[in-house]
Protein backbone atom coordinates (compact mmCIF):
# COMPACT_ATOMS: atom_id res chain seq x y z
CA UNK A 1 0.00 0.00 0.00
CA UNK A 2 1.43 3.41 -0.94
CA UNK A 3 1.12 6.62 1.04
CA UNK A 4 -1.81 7.99 -0.96
CA UNK A 5 -3.85 4.81 -0.58
CA UNK A 6 -3.19 4.73 3.16
CA UNK A 7 -4.39 8.32 3.59
CA UNK A 8 -7.53 7.69 1.55
CA UNK A 9 -8.26 4.66 3.72
CA UNK A 10 -7.63 6.79 6.81
CA UNK A 11 -10.49 9.13 5.86
CA UNK A 12 -13.05 6.42 6.62
CA UNK A 13 -11.79 5.58 10.13
CA UNK A 14 -13.65 6.20 13.38
CA UNK A 15 -13.22 9.69 14.81
CA UNK A 16 -12.44 10.59 18.42
CA UNK A 17 -16.10 11.53 19.00
CA UNK A 18 -16.94 7.82 19.17
CA UNK A 19 -14.60 7.38 22.16
CA UNK A 20 -15.81 9.90 24.70
CA UNK A 21 -14.22 12.91 23.00
CA UNK A 22 -10.62 12.13 24.00
CA UNK A 23 -8.01 13.07 21.44
CA UNK A 24 -5.11 10.79 20.58
CA UNK A 25 -1.77 12.18 19.47
CA UNK A 26 0.85 9.75 18.15
CA UNK A 27 4.54 10.51 18.76
CA UNK A 28 7.17 8.46 16.93
CA UNK A 29 10.76 9.28 17.90
CA UNK A 30 13.03 8.41 14.98
CA UNK A 31 16.76 8.63 14.35
CA UNK A 32 17.65 7.65 10.76
CA UNK A 33 14.67 5.33 10.35
CA UNK A 34 13.81 5.85 6.68
CA UNK A 35 13.72 2.08 6.17
CA UNK A 36 10.89 1.38 8.61
CA UNK A 37 9.06 4.65 9.29
CA UNK A 38 6.60 4.04 6.44
CA UNK A 39 5.58 0.70 7.94
CA UNK A 40 5.06 2.27 11.35
CA UNK A 41 2.94 5.08 9.91
CA UNK A 42 0.88 2.70 7.79
CA UNK A 43 0.05 0.71 10.93
CA UNK A 44 -1.04 3.96 12.62
CA UNK A 45 -3.29 5.04 9.73
CA UNK A 46 -4.78 1.54 9.60
CA UNK A 47 -6.08 1.76 13.17
CA UNK A 48 -9.81 1.16 13.66
CA UNK A 49 -9.76 4.23 15.90
CA UNK A 50 -7.90 6.82 13.89
CA UNK A 51 -5.48 9.14 15.72
CA UNK A 52 -6.20 12.86 15.71
CA UNK A 53 -2.62 13.83 15.07
CA UNK A 54 0.55 11.97 14.10
CA UNK A 55 3.97 13.49 14.75
CA UNK A 56 7.31 11.96 13.81
CA UNK A 57 10.03 13.35 16.09
CA UNK A 58 13.05 13.41 13.80
CA UNK A 59 16.10 13.39 16.05
CA UNK A 60 19.41 14.38 14.45
CA UNK A 61 18.50 12.54 11.25
CA UNK A 62 20.90 12.49 8.30
CA UNK A 63 18.73 10.34 6.02
CA UNK A 64 15.25 10.69 4.45
CA UNK A 65 13.26 9.95 7.63
CA UNK A 66 11.54 13.37 7.69
CA UNK A 67 10.81 13.30 3.96
CA UNK A 68 9.25 9.82 4.08
CA UNK A 69 7.23 10.74 7.18
CA UNK A 70 5.72 13.76 5.42
CA UNK A 71 4.88 11.64 2.37
CA UNK A 72 2.91 9.36 4.70
CA UNK A 73 0.87 12.22 6.11
CA UNK A 74 2.69 12.80 9.39
CA UNK A 75 3.82 16.08 10.87
CA UNK A 76 7.54 16.28 11.48
CA UNK A 77 9.03 17.79 14.63
CA UNK A 78 12.79 18.18 14.27
CA UNK A 79 14.78 18.32 17.50
CA UNK A 80 17.29 21.08 18.17
CA UNK A 81 20.60 20.35 19.89
CA UNK A 82 19.36 17.14 21.50
CA UNK A 83 22.10 15.11 23.24
CA UNK A 84 19.82 12.78 25.20
CA UNK A 85 18.63 10.39 22.49
CA UNK A 86 15.02 9.16 22.67
CA UNK A 87 14.20 10.69 26.06
CA UNK A 88 15.52 14.12 25.09
CA UNK A 89 13.76 14.05 21.72
CA UNK A 90 10.42 13.18 23.30
CA UNK A 91 10.83 15.83 25.99
CA UNK A 92 11.32 18.51 23.34
CA UNK A 93 8.19 17.44 21.47
CA UNK A 94 6.05 16.97 24.58
CA UNK A 95 7.00 20.40 25.90
CA UNK A 96 5.24 21.85 22.86
CA UNK A 97 2.39 19.37 22.50
CA UNK A 98 1.18 18.72 26.09
CA UNK A 99 -0.02 22.28 26.81
CA UNK A 100 -2.36 21.98 23.80
CA UNK A 101 -4.09 18.88 25.19
CA UNK A 102 -6.66 18.24 27.94
CA UNK A 103 -5.91 15.91 30.84
CA UNK A 104 -8.27 13.24 29.44
CA UNK A 105 -6.54 13.17 26.07
CA UNK A 106 -3.87 10.58 25.31
CA UNK A 107 -0.42 10.40 23.73
CA UNK A 108 0.70 7.22 22.00
CA UNK A 109 4.49 6.95 22.09
CA UNK A 110 5.80 4.22 19.78
CA UNK A 111 9.13 3.21 18.30
CA UNK A 112 9.76 3.77 14.62
CA UNK A 113 10.22 0.03 14.10
CA UNK A 114 6.92 -0.87 15.81
CA UNK A 115 3.98 -1.93 13.63
CA UNK A 116 0.65 -1.79 15.49
CA UNK A 117 -2.12 -4.31 14.94
CA UNK A 118 -5.43 -2.76 13.91
CA UNK A 119 -7.24 -2.60 17.26
CA UNK A 120 -4.38 -1.30 19.38
CA UNK A 121 -5.43 2.34 19.78
CA UNK A 122 -9.14 1.65 20.26
CA UNK A 123 -8.67 -1.01 22.93
CA UNK A 124 -5.95 0.97 24.71
CA UNK A 125 -8.10 4.09 24.79
CA UNK A 126 -11.03 2.18 26.30
CA UNK A 127 -8.76 0.87 29.07
CA UNK A 128 -7.37 4.34 29.67
CA UNK A 129 -10.83 5.93 29.86
CA UNK A 130 -11.66 4.14 33.11
CA UNK A 131 -9.36 6.44 35.06
CA UNK A 132 -7.47 3.61 36.77
CA UNK A 133 -4.46 3.56 34.48
CA UNK A 134 -1.88 6.16 33.54
CA UNK A 135 -0.55 4.07 30.67
CA UNK A 136 -1.60 1.15 28.49
CA UNK A 137 1.03 -0.91 26.70
CA UNK A 138 0.93 -3.97 24.51
CA UNK A 139 2.47 -7.35 23.88
CA UNK A 140 4.70 -7.75 20.87
CA UNK A 141 5.88 -10.36 18.45
CA UNK A 142 9.15 -10.37 16.57
CA UNK A 143 9.16 -9.92 12.82
CA UNK A 144 11.10 -12.20 10.53
CA UNK A 145 14.87 -12.01 10.26
CA UNK A 146 17.92 -12.63 12.39
CA UNK A 147 18.29 -16.32 11.60
CA UNK A 148 18.74 -18.53 14.65
CA UNK A 149 19.05 -15.66 17.15
CA UNK A 150 15.96 -14.06 15.64
CA UNK A 151 13.98 -17.28 16.08
CA UNK A 152 14.98 -17.47 19.75
CA UNK A 153 13.80 -13.90 20.31
CA UNK A 154 10.45 -14.65 18.66
CA UNK A 155 10.02 -17.59 21.04
CA UNK A 156 10.98 -15.33 23.95
CA UNK A 157 8.41 -12.71 22.93
CA UNK A 158 5.72 -15.39 22.58
CA UNK A 159 6.46 -16.56 26.14
CA UNK A 160 6.28 -13.01 27.44
CA UNK A 161 2.91 -12.42 25.74
CA UNK A 162 1.54 -15.69 27.14
CA UNK A 163 2.68 -14.74 30.64
CA UNK A 164 1.09 -11.27 30.42
CA UNK A 165 -2.18 -12.66 29.04
CA UNK A 166 -2.37 -15.24 31.83
CA UNK A 167 -2.02 -12.41 34.33
CA UNK A 168 -4.83 -10.48 32.60
CA UNK A 169 -2.54 -7.74 31.37
CA UNK A 170 -0.59 -7.13 34.56
CA UNK A 171 2.90 -5.89 33.74
CA UNK A 172 5.78 -4.38 35.67
CA UNK A 173 6.92 -2.13 32.84
CA UNK A 174 5.30 -0.21 30.02
CA UNK A 175 7.06 -1.42 26.93
CA UNK A 176 8.87 1.20 24.92
CA UNK A 177 7.65 -0.38 21.67
CA UNK A 178 4.25 1.31 22.06
CA UNK A 179 2.27 2.76 24.98
CA UNK A 180 -0.78 4.98 25.20
CA UNK A 181 -0.33 7.51 28.02
CA UNK A 182 -2.90 9.72 29.74
CA UNK A 183 -2.06 13.40 29.26
CA UNK A 184 -2.99 14.22 32.87
CA UNK A 185 -0.55 11.59 34.08
CA UNK A 186 2.22 12.94 31.84
CA UNK A 187 1.64 16.46 33.12
CA UNK A 188 1.84 15.10 36.66
CA UNK A 189 5.13 13.37 35.89
CA UNK A 190 6.59 16.54 34.38
CA UNK A 191 5.50 18.58 37.41
CA UNK A 192 7.19 16.08 39.74
CA UNK A 193 10.62 16.55 38.15
CA UNK A 194 12.97 19.45 38.75
CA UNK A 195 13.81 19.38 35.03
CA UNK A 196 10.15 19.74 34.05
CA UNK A 197 10.50 16.98 31.45
CA UNK A 198 8.33 13.88 31.15
CA UNK A 199 11.25 11.53 30.57
CA UNK A 200 14.38 11.21 32.71
CA UNK A 201 17.31 11.85 30.39
CA UNK A 202 19.93 10.50 32.82
CA UNK A 203 18.83 6.84 32.78
CA UNK A 204 19.43 3.98 30.37
CA UNK A 205 15.82 2.77 30.38
CA UNK A 206 13.55 5.79 30.22
CA UNK A 207 10.39 3.70 29.73
CA UNK A 208 10.92 1.66 32.87
CA UNK A 209 11.76 4.79 34.87
CA UNK A 210 8.55 6.41 33.59
CA UNK A 211 6.59 3.32 34.72
CA UNK A 212 8.07 3.63 38.22
CA UNK A 213 7.33 7.36 38.31
CA UNK A 214 3.71 6.74 37.29
CA UNK A 215 3.39 4.10 40.00
CA UNK A 216 4.68 6.44 42.68
CA UNK A 217 2.16 9.04 41.52
CA UNK A 218 -0.66 6.53 41.98
CA UNK A 219 -1.19 5.45 38.37
CA UNK A 220 -1.44 1.80 37.32
CA UNK A 221 -0.26 0.33 34.01
CA UNK A 222 -1.62 -2.57 31.98
CA UNK A 223 -1.02 -4.43 28.70
CA UNK A 224 -4.34 -5.98 27.60
CA UNK A 225 -4.32 -8.98 25.29
CA UNK A 226 -6.12 -6.99 22.59
CA UNK A 227 -3.21 -4.54 22.26
CA UNK A 228 -0.66 -6.28 20.05
CA UNK A 229 2.09 -5.21 17.69
CA UNK A 230 5.26 -6.44 16.03
CA UNK A 231 8.82 -5.19 16.33
CA UNK A 232 12.21 -5.87 14.81
CA UNK A 233 14.50 -8.47 16.37
CA UNK A 234 18.21 -8.05 16.94
CA UNK A 235 19.95 -9.79 14.07
CA UNK A 236 23.21 -10.74 15.79
CA UNK A 237 24.36 -11.97 19.19
CA UNK A 238 26.42 -8.82 19.66
CA UNK A 239 23.49 -6.49 18.98
CA UNK A 240 21.27 -8.56 21.28
CA UNK A 241 23.87 -8.48 24.06
CA UNK A 242 24.15 -4.69 23.84
CA UNK A 243 20.36 -4.26 23.87
CA UNK A 244 19.77 -6.56 26.83
CA UNK A 245 22.70 -5.21 28.81
CA UNK A 246 21.23 -1.72 28.52
CA UNK A 247 17.77 -3.00 29.51
CA UNK A 248 18.97 -5.01 32.50
CA UNK A 249 21.49 -2.52 33.81
CA UNK A 250 19.03 0.30 33.32
CA UNK A 251 16.34 -1.56 35.27
CA UNK A 252 18.70 -2.28 38.17
CA UNK A 253 19.88 1.33 38.30
CA UNK A 254 16.28 2.59 38.20
CA UNK A 255 15.42 0.36 41.17
CA UNK A 256 18.46 1.58 43.10
CA UNK A 257 17.40 5.14 42.28
CA UNK A 258 13.91 4.61 43.78
CA UNK A 259 14.93 2.27 46.61
CA UNK A 260 12.58 -0.19 48.31
CA UNK A 261 9.01 1.12 48.17
CA UNK A 262 5.53 -0.34 47.78
CA UNK A 263 5.90 0.19 44.03
CA UNK A 264 9.37 -1.34 43.66
CA UNK A 265 8.85 -4.25 46.06
CA UNK A 266 7.68 -6.70 43.39
CA UNK A 267 10.43 -5.53 41.04
CA UNK A 268 13.07 -6.26 43.68
CA UNK A 269 11.47 -9.68 44.28
CA UNK A 270 11.80 -10.41 40.54
CA UNK A 271 15.47 -9.47 40.66
CA UNK A 272 16.03 -11.88 43.54
CA UNK A 273 14.24 -14.64 41.63
CA UNK A 274 16.47 -13.95 38.64
CA UNK A 275 19.57 -14.31 40.83
CA UNK A 276 18.16 -17.52 42.31
CA UNK A 277 17.62 -18.87 38.79
CA UNK A 278 21.23 -18.11 37.92
CA UNK A 279 22.42 -19.94 41.05
CA UNK A 280 20.24 -22.99 40.29
CA UNK A 281 21.51 -23.09 36.70
CA UNK A 282 25.12 -22.85 37.90
CA UNK A 283 24.58 -25.73 40.34
CA UNK A 284 22.87 -27.78 37.63
CA UNK A 285 25.71 -27.35 35.15
CA UNK A 286 28.37 -27.80 37.84
CA UNK A 287 26.84 -31.15 38.79
CA UNK A 288 26.93 -32.30 35.16
CA UNK A 289 30.51 -31.11 34.73
CA UNK A 290 31.66 -32.84 37.92
CA UNK A 291 30.04 -36.09 36.88
CA UNK A 292 31.60 -36.08 33.42
CA UNK A 293 35.00 -34.51 34.09
CA UNK A 294 35.84 -35.98 37.50
CA UNK A 295 33.73 -39.10 37.97
CA UNK A 296 33.74 -39.96 34.26
CA UNK A 297 30.15 -41.10 34.49
CA UNK A 298 26.75 -39.50 34.41
CA UNK A 299 24.69 -40.16 37.51
CA UNK A 300 21.02 -39.29 37.45
CA UNK A 301 19.95 -37.44 40.60
CA UNK A 302 16.16 -37.30 41.09
CA UNK A 303 16.17 -33.59 41.91
CA UNK A 304 17.97 -32.64 38.70
CA UNK A 305 15.83 -34.98 36.62
CA UNK A 306 12.78 -33.17 38.03
CA UNK A 307 14.33 -29.76 37.29
CA UNK A 308 15.09 -30.86 33.73
CA UNK A 309 11.57 -32.15 33.13
CA UNK A 310 10.00 -28.96 34.48
CA UNK A 311 12.28 -26.88 32.26
CA UNK A 312 11.42 -28.93 29.14
CA UNK A 313 7.67 -28.85 29.77
CA UNK A 314 7.73 -25.10 30.30
CA UNK A 315 9.70 -24.60 27.09
CA UNK A 316 7.22 -26.65 25.06
CA UNK A 317 3.95 -25.34 26.50
CA UNK A 318 4.95 -21.70 26.43
CA UNK A 319 5.56 -21.62 22.65
CA UNK A 320 2.76 -23.90 21.47
CA UNK A 321 0.99 -20.96 19.81
CA UNK A 322 3.92 -20.71 17.42
CA UNK A 323 3.14 -24.18 16.10
CA UNK A 324 4.21 -27.76 16.66
CA UNK A 325 7.60 -27.26 14.99
CA UNK A 326 8.62 -24.64 17.55
CA UNK A 327 7.27 -26.80 20.39
CA UNK A 328 9.26 -29.77 19.15
CA UNK A 329 12.38 -27.66 18.81
CA UNK A 330 11.91 -26.23 22.30
CA UNK A 331 11.71 -29.74 23.77
CA UNK A 332 15.39 -30.29 22.97
CA UNK A 333 17.39 -28.68 25.76
CA UNK A 334 20.49 -28.07 23.71
CA UNK A 335 18.67 -25.68 21.33
CA UNK A 336 17.25 -23.09 23.73
CA UNK A 337 19.30 -23.57 26.89
CA UNK A 338 22.33 -21.73 25.44
CA UNK A 339 20.03 -18.73 24.88
CA UNK A 340 18.98 -18.77 28.53
CA UNK A 341 22.62 -19.04 29.61
CA UNK A 342 23.43 -16.11 27.33
CA UNK A 343 20.71 -13.97 28.96
CA UNK A 344 21.85 -14.98 32.45
CA UNK A 345 25.40 -13.96 31.60
CA UNK A 346 24.09 -10.57 30.45
CA UNK A 347 22.18 -10.29 33.75
CA UNK A 348 25.35 -10.90 35.75
CA UNK A 349 27.28 -8.36 33.71
CA UNK A 350 24.49 -5.83 34.25
CA UNK A 351 24.59 -6.36 38.02
CA UNK A 352 28.38 -6.02 37.99
CA UNK A 353 28.33 -2.80 35.96
CA UNK A 354 25.56 -1.28 38.09
CA UNK A 355 27.38 -2.19 41.30
CA UNK A 356 30.72 -0.74 40.24
CA UNK A 357 29.23 2.10 38.15
CA UNK A 358 31.07 1.16 34.98
CA UNK A 359 31.02 3.56 32.06
CA UNK A 360 27.73 3.43 30.21
CA UNK A 361 27.31 2.74 26.52
CA UNK A 362 24.12 2.88 24.46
Amino acid sequence: MNATAALVQHEGKVSHQSFGGSKVVVLIPAHNEEGCIAGALRSVWDQERAPDRVVVVADNCTDRTAEVARLWGAEVFETVGNRHKKAGALNQALKVILPELDDEDAVLVMDADSFLDGGFVGHALKKLSGGKYGGVGGTFGGRQGGGFVGMLQRNEFARYARDVNRKKGKVLCLTGTAALLRVGALKGVAASRSSGGVYDTEVLTEDFELTLRLGHLGYGVVSPKECTLSTEVMESWGALARQRLRWKRGAVENLIQYGLTRVTLEHWARQLLTLLGIVVTALYLSTLFWALAVQHSLQFYPIWIAVTLVFVVERVVSVRRRGWRMSLLASTLFVEMPFDLFLQAVHLKAYWQAMFKAERSW
